[in-house]
């Protein structure tokens, strides 16, 4: 099995996110497609990535393999590429991931394998009436705002508007971001839909928008949360994540 990127950043920079929320995970090769399904170790969050074959200058995975890996070891490594950089991996004979950077020189690192114990993880089935899309910045923005005032965020969708609020102790902020060519607010119901969710591990999640300009945002009543940063013909990055009750 052996693969080779023209662009580097894309698995550098998908790495450094999911990292943020995940220690160790089992990549899944397929013919199609390079996939990590893990929950972070509180099991608060779901990270589910795909890096496409299209993305791929070179993509030789004669049939389906799964490995482990400890994924700050493997941010530490794509942190060193540059962007000039030709990424290639291969998995060694010896029971590890060789990961080799092309340019004027050639670098070569080797990330043994692990085994991981527990089942595999399998994306749930659930179903939201209110979905939201619009640019990742505008996201990115409406939770840097709120979170100097709390540890977590209220989403509200209200008619033609998404309503993000958090409140502290004395202080209050809300943002609304009302429907327009840039934002589409989808909703089953016409009833007020609300959630609350941890500013910290959106903060985390959010650093996806460096990857995607636009993100799509599901939720329903006092219900997971699901983030999706996909870039066409190239990765699928999205997130789970699970409630905050009002009493917390």
């Amino acid at each position: 099995m052996r693969m080779q990127l023209a662009d580097s950043t894309v698995l550098k920079d998908s790495i450094s996110v999911v990292s943020e929320l995940v220690t160790e995970g089992r990549f899944k090769f397929t013919r199609d497609s390079v996939e990590l399904i893990a929950m972070d170790p509180a099991n608060v969050a779901m990270v589910i990535f795909k890096l496409l074959a299209s993305c791929f200058t070179e993509y030789e995975v004669p049939k389906e393999q799964e490995i482990g890996l400890n994924l700050a070891n493997l941010k530490q490594i794509l942190r060193r590429s540059k962007a000039d950089d030709i990424l290639a991996l291969e998995v060694t004979t010896e029971n590890k991931l060789q990961i080799q950077m092309r340019s004027n020189t050639t670098r070569t690192f080797s990330l043994p394998l692990i085994n991981l114990d527990e089942k595999e993880q399998r994306i749930p089935t659930l179903t939201f009436p209110v979905n939201v899309t619009l640019p990742a910045h505008a996201l990115t923005d409406a939770i840097e705002d709120v979170g100097i005032i709390a540890e977590s965020v209220n989403f509200k969708v209200d008619q033609d508007k998404l309503i993000i609020s958090a409140e502290g102790d004395l202080s209050r902020a809300s943002i609304e971001i009302k429907q327009n060519d840039e934002t589409v607010i989808k909703s089953d119901t016409k009833a007020e839909v609300k959630a609350k969710y941890s500013i910290e591990y959106l903060k985390k999640m959010m650093q996806a928008a460096k990857l995607a300009d636009v993100v799509s945002i599901s939720f329903s009543q006092d219900y997971p949360l699901r983030l999706d940063y996909k870039v066409i013909d190239k990765l699928l990055l999205s997130f789970i994540l699970a409630p905050r009750v009002e009493n917390d």
